[in-house]
């Protein structure tokens, strides 16, 4: 699987002097909207940036494809400074608190009139369903395994998370699948479901995948940055200025569209 890899500049300011502040480097997926694109157009882009305003540091992107590997390849060898868009309490990174949180929901067409499903709904047994997949072996998402332990097999279909990265916005097909009635319903992490239902020209229906709790797979998450363990005087400073800056960051993630969970 091909890595692509590269480092382009987002200065808000002329590079650092000698005496300036140290650049700020962000890892992000050069083609991952709602999250990040290499146009700088997704939500995690623009907290990413506020931060970095924040800081007085001028920012350059390291743009690198969330793929396996990812943390240990940018983040842990020191090649980038802040990881946008973590679940909170990850492995192998520092994490801030929150600064949002949401939830895999289902996505029909309102067309279909499938209001009120749980994932213990006898519907799911007779529609088709899409699910995200990460790959063929167990480390896959929470929906998929849910959907699995309830023997529902035979009627769902995998969307691969990563899809083909040489489209844009490859991890929307599965909204695409939705929209063009190749599945009934798909489970879908609710960033990425709001932002590309509110661009549907097919009026879509959401609502949070219940029960959220409860099992091994839960389907709400805490968000953060990602800062490399050990750099505690980094994490402090952007633990402040996502308390400091939340309302501007809530303001954000309502243009997103993202759904946001308790």
């Amino acid at each position: 699987m091909k890595i692509w890899i590269a480092v382009l500049s987002g200065c808000l300011c002329a590079t650092a002097s000698a005496t300036g502040p140290a650049r700020l480097t962000i890892c992000a997926d050069p083609n991952n909207m709602p999250f990040s694109n290499q146009a700088r157009q997704g939500f995690e882009n623009k907290i990413a940036e506020l931060i970095a305003q924040r800081l007085r540091r001028p920012f350059v992107y390291l743009w690198w494809a969330q793929r396996r590997g990812y943390v240990r390849s940018t983040l842990n060898e020191a090649k980038c400074d802040i990881w946008p868009g973590v679940a909170s309490g990850v492995d192998q990174v520092a994490t801030t608190h929150p600064y949002y949180r949401s939830t895999y929901v289902f996505v029909s067409r309102a067309d279909s009139h499938l209001q009120g499903l749980t994932l213990d709904d006898p519907r799911l047994r007779s529609i088709s369903i899409g699910v995200q997949m990460v790959g063929n072996d167990a480390n896959n998402t929470p929906p998929a395994h849910a959907i699995a332990s309830r023997g529902i097999l035979n009627n769902v279909r995998g969307y691969m998370l990563y899809g083909n990265y040489a489209q844009p916005n490859p991890a929307a097909d599965i909204m695409a699948a939705v929209e063009q009635r190749d599945v009934d319903v798909a489970l879908v992490w609710g960033p990425l479901a709001g932002y590309f239902a509110g661009r549907s020209t097919v009026p879509l229906m959401l609502h949070p995948v219940t029960p959220a709790a409860g099992s091994p797979w839960p389907m709400t998450f805490d968000i953060s940055i990602g800062v490399r363990a050990g750099d505690a005087a980094l994490l402090d400073q952007v633990n402040a200025i996502l308390v400091r800056e939340q309302p501007a960051i809530d303001v954000i993630l309502r243009n997103y569209r993202v759904p946001r969970a308790h």
